[in-house]
């Protein structure tokens, strides 16, 4: 199989999809892998590297796509990729197409089959090739969240972990999976004041058992919300629901009860966004102000940290890479608990359900297309 790495042209995305050592063990295997130039240079990977390990270097992205059957990538298609695509080809990447209407009919048209590593399920149920990612955005939402309740940045101008005398930053998390996990285990050791909302309680249980004693537990209903709204300095969103638009928690309304210069971290602005407020933004202009409350919106946070995100994404994405290209997609859906939910799109024909439901489009099985 021919498999292509195109170099990501979204703004502000320093990621790549392939390590040399994914080059390597897919040419090994009898594969071509095409990588464009300069595709990993963001993440520290030469050109140099990927082609001592078997790599093509190719100029730009019309070779790579017009010949790799196979295109492997970390975000989704830009607007300019889009004409790239073409009918039978494999596209595999972070999708999201339930935040993105226009994304998902233009993608359709072109007829490629669109596997999003956002849905592809693993052995357990749970999600790893969104696992890494939500780890790293889930810490620095912490990080990002600390720096703009900064004064300069139009923020409360508040330590997150106060100092002897004064009353540390409130934090409210609210959805406790992998994002919320890693923003509430990161804003205690700042020694924050903590909240970790979740409507799943054994989840709660769980993570009651795990974490510091800064950080409490809470059930979440809109009343338990707006009560942790009017107290907080920084609120995190982390809430998922696989393949589909993200559920509003925080209405425009609810912001004229929060304090003045507060904060809001929308990680899950990949899939919409939970606070009606939010609106995509970028690492280049990350923040906007709403009702005198900042909101960070960042539709790639991993992306800023380059390095640390190409590695963990591409750790977890190349053994399904390697499945698709060895045994071909059906095949890899029948041996692989999990891959079949990663195909969202097949023949023209949306496949799965999440994303047809959003949008209206006609839902058909990948096995019946």
């Amino acid at each position: 199989m021919i498999v292509g790495v195109p170099k990501e042209v979204k703004s502000d995305e320093y990621r790549v999809a392939m390590l040399p050592v994914g080059a390597e063990e897919l040419t090994r295997a009898g594969h071509r892998v095409l990588i464009e130039q300069g595709a990993g240079l963001e993440s520290g990977i030469s050109d140099e590297e990927y082609a001592i390990h078997g790599a093509e270097i190719l100029s730009g992205p019309e070779e790579i796509f017009s010949q790799a059957e196979l295109i492997v990538k970390v975000k989704e298609p830009q607007a300019e990729e889009w004409p790239l695509l073409r009918d039978g080809q494999m596209l595999f990447t972070y999708l999201h197409f339930a935040a993105d209407e226009e994304l998902t009919r233009e993608v359709l048209d072109t007829g490629v089959t669109a596997l999003a590593y956002e849905t592809l399920r693993g052995v357990k149920g749970d999600l790893p090739c969104l696992t890494p990612m939500s780890e790293v955005a889930g810490r620095m939402s912490i990080q990002e969240g600390a720096k703009y309740l900064e004064r300069p940045h139009q923020g409360r101008g508040v330590l997150l972990g106060g100092v002897p005398g004064v009353a540390p930053a409130h934090i409210v998390v609210l959805g406790g999976g992998i994002v919320g996990k890693n923003a509430a285990q990161i804003a205690a050791g700042f020694q924050a004041d903590v909240v970790l909302m979740d409507i799943n309680i054994d989840r709660l249980r769980y993570l009651e058992d795990i974490m510091p004693a800064n950080v409490n537990t809470l059930f979440s209903d809109r009343h338990n919300i707006r009560e942790q709204l009017q107290r907080a300095d920084l609120v995190i969103g982390a809430v998922l629901i696989p393949g589909a638009k993200a559920p509003n928690l925080v209405s425009a309304e609810d912001l004229k009860i929060m304090k003045s210069g507060a904060v809001v971290v929308d990680v899950c602005i990949d899939q919409g966004g939970c606070f009606e407020t939010s609106r995509p933004t970028t690492h280049s202009e990350p923040t906007y102000v709403v009702d005198s409350i900042v909101h960070y919106c960042v539709t790639n946070m991993p992306g800023a940290v380059g390095r640390t995100s190409t590695y963990a994404l591409c750790n977890v994405t190349l053994p399904y890479i390697r499945e698709i290209a060895n045994r071909g997609l059906q095949a890899a859906c029948d041996r692989v608990p999990g891959m079949l939910e990663a195909v969202n799109m097949h023949r023209r024909q949306v496949t799965n359900q999440a994303v047809a439901e959003t949008f209206g489009l006609s839902y058909v099985p990948f096995n019946e297309c």
